[in-house]
């Protein structure tokens, strides 16, 4: 199971929020089990996924229905930043 960060800013937070949980089948396809999310009064927002199948997930980010979803979404797609998170620190 990998951890994934997505952060964007976005054309508009209220926006983003109705659309963003409407893609739940191309979740599911990008092997998703969890998601963690939220969006700012600035038009920004955080996302934490964790991913089953980290090629997968990669492979359907860079499809034209991901491209067609973040559009729909109002997603500034050349501010989005993608990191895996691999590292931890337990306390």
């Amino acid at each position: 199971m990998a951890k994934v960060m997505f952060t964007s800013q976005v054309e508009d937070a209220s926006t983003w929020l109705k659309g963003f949980v409407t893609h739940g089948d191309l979740f599911r396809e990008m092997t998703i089990t969890s998601i963690d999310y939220t969006a700012t009064d600035d038009n920004e927002c955080a996302i934490c996924f964790e991913v089953e199948d980290l090629d997968k997930y990669k492979a359907v980010m860079d499809s034209p229905a991901t491209a067609e979803a973040m559009s729909f979404d109002g997603v500034k797609r050349d501010t989005y930043k993608l990191f895996v998170l691999d590292k931890k620190f337990d306390l």
